[in-house]
């Protein structure tokens, strides 16, 4: 009797081996191309292993397709290895070919890759206390988080191996083991636990005074943090929070015993974390310098490559005005730049040596109004600011075509941005007519636009626009931590600035932006700088951060943005495409539509 259920094993095992060759090994290579169709769930590396025998050989599949797609515009081009849809039709080379290319296009290790930042000055090395993208895209290189996301906006696992649901308050979080941070420390979840509780503490972080961190807001519901065990911790939330997940991308894990033994002082003079870079030396206005860290996790393992940087060093330096980014990039200063000017696009594309991307933004722009000022506490006059001003024109002239007219509250790629909107469109007419009926002429109105350096071309536009119509509009240029609290006290009249959507929701967005500010909590209104509020919209924005039926969110959603769409607290302007570029030696980098850039992946071709 053994001897025969010995001999069935065999017969089932041969069987599977025949029948279900998948079970054990990958399909041969390819002899021959072929096209294929991208299925949903597929990445490059998972058919490279497939096709071509070898994960690594997803760079030749890319390599082809793009070359196919220059030839043929029915091939896909993918300037994003992490980004395939399903229906794109891509080229698999043969083995041959791929082996070739692969020779070619193999990941280089070392170089420096230098970036220009959009900016004059980061705001700080503390992972939990800022609340800017150039901040959050240095940091980032330093720091990892519990979850990361793609390019495509998916959430996927980096620090933590996988999570789930306990309940619809409780997050649990199994770690990866073997993560360390970059003084040798092991990474646990009383690291991941000091990590949120010196977040939503008050006053918790004492340097240089004690104040609350400015990304509590960022994690508002989180209540509690509990260790299970070693490689185990739960977030226990004071409601339902459906976008838990995006939010817990804008947060890294710090080292508690270091944190604790040199203070928030002695962090910031020297930052520590378990990303893939660390910190060597720099300040906050000037540059900032990384190296490899030698013994690093790998990164998440949906985001192949997984392993060690090939960068041996990376260096964020800070060039605030565009024209030195672009210059410095064309001389071959810098390897990679933020923000390129809409008219620069096909200038730089025309270089051969450098490689122009674009991503959808996720930077709504608006005039917002001072509501509580005469004359913009008349909603008939702010109605009538939007269709004084040309949204389409300034499109086309400021951001060259690219960009979208936004028809309200939310940027038109929001999971709940409400479709049956339309922009208000430019009609001089009627906003003359409106104003009449306010009891003004144009020529009785003066104000002044406040922006930053970044945003001067787009305030002056707006105000040339509107002087157009007959109103005083002029600028003023500001260091933007100068006005932003002036801003949202009501001292000043108008301003022309955007607010991130990065998260793709309205949480992090629409309470910032439309509810009334709240000075004791700090979260509710924090970008309020038209002191615009309205009971119904607050209140719907808190039923909205909690209700987990997508559905019911939806409608909740449509009716706070048609009331604010009708009160018009801002002067509705467009959502900006995200331009960058690089040098055509940067291999292995698109950018990501929250400005985020992430060098884990990316090596220089000698």
């Amino acid at each position: 009797m053994r001897k025969l259920r010995f001999v069935n094993l065999v017969m089932v095992l041969a069987l599977l081996l025949v029948l279900v060759p998948g079970v054990v090994s990958a399909a041969p290579p390819a002899q021959e191309g072929e096209s294929y169709v991208v299925q949903k769930d597929d990445y490059l590396s998972l058919l490279a292993d497939k096709y071509l025998g070898n994960v690594a050989a997803w760079v030749a599949i890319m390599e082809a397709t793009n070359a196919k797609s220059a030839e043929d515009p029915t091939f896909a081009f993918i300037s994003n290895p992490d980004l395939i849809e399903p229906g794109w039709k891509l080229w698999i080379p043969g083995a041959e070919e791929a082996a070739t290319m692969m020779e070619e296009l193999s990941p280089v290790s070392g170089g420096t890759l230098v970036v220009g930042l959009e900016t004059a000055s980061i705001d700080s090395f503390d992972p939990a206390d800022y609340r800017d993208r150039e901040t959050e895209t240095v940091l980032r290189n330093m720091f990892d988080g519990l979850v990361t996301r793609t390019t495509t906006n998916k959430v996927v696992p980096e620090i933590a191996d996988s999570w789930e649901w306990v309940d619809n308050q409780t997050l649990e979080f199994k770690l990866k083991q073997g993560v360390t941070f970059h003084n040798g420390e092991a990474l646990t979840a009383e690291d991941v636990q000091f990590t949120f509780e010196r977040t939503i503490t008050e006053n918790a972080i004492e340097y240089p005074e004690a104040h609350t961190a400015a990304r509590k807001g960022l994690i508002a519901p989180l209540e509690s943090v509990e260790v299970v065990d070693d490689y185990t911790v739960r977030l226990h939330f004071a409601n339902p929070w459906p976008v838990a997940l995006q939010m817990l991308c804008h947060h890294n894990i710090l080292p508690k015993d270091y944190m604790e033994q040199v203070g928030t002082e002695g962090f910031v003079a020297h930052p520590i974390g378990a990303g893939p870079f660390k910190f060597v030396e720099g300040s906050l206005d000037t540059q900032v310098v990384m190296e490899r860290f030698s013994d690093y996790y790998g990164g998440s393992k949906n985001l192949p490559p997984i392993g060690l940087p090939y960068l041996k060093r990376v260096i964020f330096r800070m060039l605030p005005e565009a024209s030195t980014r672009v210059a410095a990039l064309q001389a071959g200063e810098v390897h990679l730049i933020q923000r390129v000017p809409a008219q620069m696009y096909d200038t730089l594309k025309a270089d051969p040596n450098v490689v122009v991307r674009t991503a959808a933004g996720t930077r709504p722009n608006w005039m917002e109004m001072n509501v509580q000022k005469s004359p913009f506490d008349n909603v008939k006059v702010r109605q009538a600011m939007n269709y004084a001003v040309n949204a389409e024109l300034l499109v086309e002239k400021i951001l060259g075509g690219r960009g979208l007219v936004i028809p309200g509250a939310l940027s038109p790629y929001n999971n709940f941005a409400d479709h049956t909107l339309q922009p208000y469109g430019y009609d001089p007419d009627k906003a003359k007519a409106l104003l009449a009926e306010a009891g003004y002429k144009p020529e009785d109105i003066s104000f002044v636009i406040d922006t930053s350096e970044s945003d001067k071309e787009r305030a002056e536009a707006v105000a040339g626009q509107l002087q157009q119509l007959g109103v005083d509009a002029t600028v003023r240029l500001w260091d933007w931590s100068v006005v932003k609290p002036m801003l949202r006290d009501g001292e000043r009249m108008a301003c022309v600035g955007s607010w991130g959507d990065s998260a793709f929701d309205p949480v992090g967005h629409f309470e910032a932006k439309w509810h009334t500010w709240d000075p004791e909590g700090k979260v509710n209104g924090r970008g309020n700088y038209s002191t615009y509020s309205n009971p119904r919209v607050d209140e719907l924005i808190e039923m909205g951060e909690t209700e987990a039926d997508v559905a019911k969110r939806h409608e909740i959603y449509d009716e706070a943005q048609r009331i604010v769409y009708e009160e018009a607290p801002a002067v509705f302007l467009f959502l900006p495409e995200e331009i960058e570029a690089c040098s055509a030696k940067v291999m292995n980098w698109a950018p990501s539509p929250d400005s985020r850039i992430n060098l884990h992946d990316v090596w220089l071709k000698p």
